[in-house]
């Protein structure tokens, strides 16, 4: 079993995931040796805070050993993706990888002998999506009903999110002005239509005044926000975006929690103030990506 995208889980898996975090997180030492003598191959190919933070101490805390790889520095860089993953998986009991591209990923996933986990690509960011219904439940004490809007980019996040709202109950909602055309998957929003969980608007006031959790993200690919060969088309996006920025002024009259997946660029997609206002469970819903972490190991290795 692998995680490429929660697509290919079925709603029973991701809750099962959610329930076992949010155990894990309230009784971590139940799971010391939960992964003891096992090891995770980390390959990164995308530069990572969270990712590689929270799989690194998730194998650590349950007894494991994750190694750390950069993908620059071995040969994937020189031969076919496949076998190499063939080598390394006859090596370690799990492999987690941050690529840019989902079809590396898919052929990592046919070539390992053991499971393999997105870290997060170009379409699909799963672990992030379950952290974040993760955040919601314990929040909110169930995930069915509850009314969650995406403020942003489409991207792969936005496609992890509304993935996982639709497939346990959550109503998803997203205002994306922009669409990042290589992290859409027509089948996957179509999918989600025919639940009746999923819509799509782009007037933001209305949009947030029903919401329980307002979510954002960067507009701007943290590889590209300080490449100058982008430079042109950040200023377009950020022209086009700031009116859709969390701050004080939209939020005005909300109740609802503030969500970012992070990394965060302070006074573009969200203000100063709203990152430590007391509605944002940001940090909360960062630290989740170690319990959701833990319990993918547990269910794919354990």
């Amino acid at each position: 079993m692998h995680l490429l995208a929660l697509k290919d889980w079925t709603p029973k898996q991701i809750e099962e995931v959610i329930d076992k975090s949010i155990e894990m997180k309230k009784k971590p030492f139940k799971y010391r040796a939960a992964l003891r003598d096992k090891s995770l191959a980390m390959i990164f190919q995308k530069t990572s805070t969270r990712t590689r933070v929270s799989f690194e101490v998730a194998m650590t805390q349950m007894g494991g050993h994750a190694l750390y790889l950069d993908w620059r520095t071995t040969n994937l860089v020189l031969a076919d993706v496949g076998d190499e993953t063939r080598y390394m998986s006859r090596n370690v009991d799990c492999i987690m990888a941050r690529l840019m591209k989902h079809v590396d990923l898919r052929a990592m996933a046919e070539a390992s002998r053991v499971p393999v986990i997105n870290g997060c690509d170009e379409k699909y960011h799963p672990c992030q999506g379950l952290a974040d219904l993760m955040t919601v439940k314990e929040k909110r004490g169930r995930l069915k009903g509850a009314k969650l809007v995406y403020i942003g980019v489409h991207n792969n996040v936005c496609n992890s999110l509304i993935v996982g709202s639709t497939k346990t109950g959550v109503e998803i909602t997203t205002v994306t002005p922009i669409r990042n055309e290589p992290s859409i998957d027509k089948e996957l929003m179509k999918t989600a239509e025919k639940t009746g969980l999923y819509k799509s608007t782009l007037d933001v006031k209305k949009a947030v005044k029903a919401a329980d959790f307002v979510y954002t993200d960067t507009w701007v690919d943290m590889e590209f926000f300080t490449d100058p060969k982008f430079k042109e088309e950040k200023e377009k996006r950020i022209s086009l975006m700031m009116p859709y920025q969390i701050n004080k002024e939209l939020m005005k009259g909300s109740k609802a929690c503030i969500m970012h997946d992070m990394p965060i660029h302070r006074g573009y997609e969200i203000s100063a103030e709203m990152i430590n206002n007391p509605k944002s469970v940001i940090f909360q819903q960062s630290e989740n990506r170690l319990h959701t972490a833990k319990a993918i190991l547990l269910k794919l290795i354990g």
